[in-house]
């Protein structure tokens, strides 16, 4: 009689099944670790990022000291942190105010119209569309007329373009009451035409300002100086930060009303934060360099094409600003000083930007 062994072990089958199982168990650890790498690299690829605008910054304030007409050994010499012969200081007293002033300036606008195309669901908003900018100069202008503040006080200058920012936003938000904030921009043209209308009536009262007032009007960088920037730099690197800081806020708003209410948030409420923010920002760069235009129009959709926000659009604006400025400092060697006042810089950022304006405008 033949014996049947007895089987003490799983069936085939089932050590088939137990090890697909294990096998599965095993990819998804792997799985989790592939996940947990990627994480570890996003640091990484945040600070090539930093590095990358670090490196940008360095070269276009490098490219702008050069073409200032000085020669490459005074600004080189400055690098040792004192400016002891007669060229290192014209550099370090006018070229790096010059420099800093388009730097901050342009941020300040790219950070600004970031935060109004977000918060108005419009890619053409802009400070210089939404009467903003130019209340700020009337503020300016007419705080100057009415001798409320020396011509030199850069204190003076910053809360005349705060107090006439607020009104040119005020005027255009009146305008737009009860209306779909995407469409404040076309009221925004009409606030801003309105402020223009009343900044050339003042220019008509005193015409002797006529020539004082041309800066504001077109928007320069040059004659800044470390006075200017005392205050000024403090007041746009805050208002950068605060517009970071309300990174969510904006990214809330930006769907629109229906959706940040089902968040729980105010839409009005968040949007008056937002415009107080990029009115604080546009009055920063008023005071400091004037109706310089078409910045922060362009930084915003650059920085967004890059996958950047807030910050990328500082950076991106600055940039731009500093270069635009770089070209008007060659043009103004290229008129071998015809004119008294060079080529102003907002004369470059408006040719450059009137035609990224009509690009956007046929897209829409």
């Amino acid at each position: 009689m033949t014996r049947t062994p007895r089987t003490t072990g799983p069936a085939p089958g089932a050590r088939t099944a137990r090890l697909g199982a294990d096998t599965a168990r095993l990819g998804a650890r792997t799985a989790g670790l592939g996940g947990r790498a990627a994480g570890l690299g996003m640091p990484t690829a945040g600070i090539g990022r930093v590095a990358t605008a670090a490196a940008l910054l360095v070269v276009i304030a490098a490219v702008h000291l050069l073409v200032s007409g000085q020669p490459i050994g005074a600004v080189a010499g400055l690098l040792d942190g004192a400016a002891d012969g007669q060229a290192e200081k014209i550099v370090w007293e006018l070229g790096v105010p010059r420099l800093l002033t388009a730097l901050l300036t342009g941020a300040a606008l790219g950070v600004s119209g970031y935060v109004l195309q977000a918060t108005l669901r419009n890619s053409l908003a802009a400070p210089e569309f939404s009467g903003v900018n130019p209340g700020a100069v009337l503020g300016i202008l007419g705080g100057l007329t009415l001798g409320l503040f020396p011509a030199d006080s850069a204190a003076g200058a910053l809360l005349a373009a705060l107090a006439g920012g607020a009104l040119g936003g005020g005027v255009t938000w009146l305008l737009s009451a009860g209306r779909d904030p995407a469409n404040l921009v076309v009221h925004g043209l009409l606030g801003s035409a309105l402020l223009a209308g009343l900044t050339t009536m003042l220019l008509a009262y005193q015409p002797s300002r006529f020539g004082n007032a041309l800066r504001w009007l077109i928007g320069s960088v040059e004659g800044r100086v470390w006075e200017h920037l005392a205050f000024a730099s403090w007041w746009i690197a805050g208002g950068i930060a605060l517009a970071w800081a309300c990174s969510g806020l904006l990214a809330v708003l930006t769907p629109g009303d229906d959706h940040a209410a089902s968040l729980g948030l105010h839409p009005g409420l968040g949007r008056a934060i937002a415009l107080a923010v990029a009115i604080a920002l546009t009055a920063g760069a008023a005071a400091l360099a004037g109706a310089i235009a078409f910045v922060g129009l362009v930084a915003p959709h650059v920085a967004r094409r890059l996958g950047g926000r807030v910050l990328t659009a500082a950076v991106v604006g600055a940039v731009a600003l500093a270069g635009a400025d770089s070209l008007a400092q060659l043009a103004g060697h290229l008129l071998n000083g015809t004119h008294r006042l060079g080529v102003p810089t907002g004369v470059i950022t408006a040719l450059a930007g009137s035609a990224v304006l009509i690009r956007l405008g046929r897209s829409q």
